[in-house]
């Protein structure tokens, strides 16, 4: 797992060789106690839970850095280190 980015309390992760399970590109967001898988494609919700204002944040952070978490998203599946994403400012 490599945290890609942090913002508002909120870290964002990929793992690596992740793409077995869910078969699709994905992010991990955790906040507080809560977790949540989301496509990175369309920000849809894989599993998991996150409170409303949190998951607006990351869904705005997914649109604003789709091109950077898809190519993540390449480098990870093939084991390959990947690159931090700006946070959301």
């Amino acid at each position: 797992m490599a945290i890609i980015s942090m913002f508002y309390g909120i870290i964002v992760s990929m793992y690596y060789l992740d793409e077995k399970k869910h078969h699709t590109p994905h992010i991990h967001v955790k906040y507080q106690d809560q977790e949540v898988v989301l496509s990175i494609p369309d920000g849809e919700l894989i599993e998991g839970n996150l409170k409303s204002n949190k998951l607006k944040l990351v869904l705005a952070w997914i649109e604003i850095h789709r091109d950077d978490l898809m190519a993540d998203w390449e480098l990870a599946i093939h084991g390959e280190n990947i690159f931090k994403i700006d946070p959301l400012k």
